[in-house]
């Protein structure tokens, strides 16, 4: 499972014209890609990294180690399952999608990795799994980390 965790000023997924997810507050996006040895138990592990990692600012913090994070905040999480995030660009100019998960694979572990987050008392929103969505972001710092597992 790969992921890319965004520092989010604010965000939203728009599908079809409609907004289906917004973060209320500042917080994380959290792009997710499947690939196909993952399982349910790496989906929860690296919710619960997501939810400790520290890049999110305390304003209440002075000076340095203002570092905390989605936990220590309760910060909204907005995550948005990404296949591409698999993409094979070594050969060619068309990426190859192989080693991402299909749709029946992917979407229950991606549910999986929500569901880790929720345990752990995380405020989630979601896209819409298999959609055309629209994504919005102000990316607060720039800061984008990549994870995987």
């Amino acid at each position: 499972m790969r992921v890319v965790v965004q520092r989010a000023a604010s965000a939203s997924v728009t599908v079809e014209g409609r907004e289906v997810a917004r973060l209320d507050a500042p917080g994380l996006l959290v792009l997710v890609g499947v690939t196909h040895d993952d399982t349910p138990d790496v989906a929860r592990r690296l919710a619960r990294k997501v939810w400790e990692l520290r890049i999110l600012d305390d304003p209440e913090a002075p000076g340095a180690g203002r570092e905390r994070s989605a936990s220590d905040l309760d910060a909204p999480i907005l995550v948005v399952s990404q296949f591409t995030l698999y993409a094979d660009t070594r050969k060619g100019r068309r990426p190859s999608w192989s080693a991402a998960a299909p749709g029946p694979v992917s979407e229950p572990l991606v549910g999986e990795f929500v569901s880790g987050l929720r345990a752990v008392g995380a405020q989630v929103q979601t896209g819409i799994f298999g959609a055309d969505m629209q994504v919005a972001l102000v990316n607060d710092g720039p800061v984008t980390i990549t994870m995987e597992l």
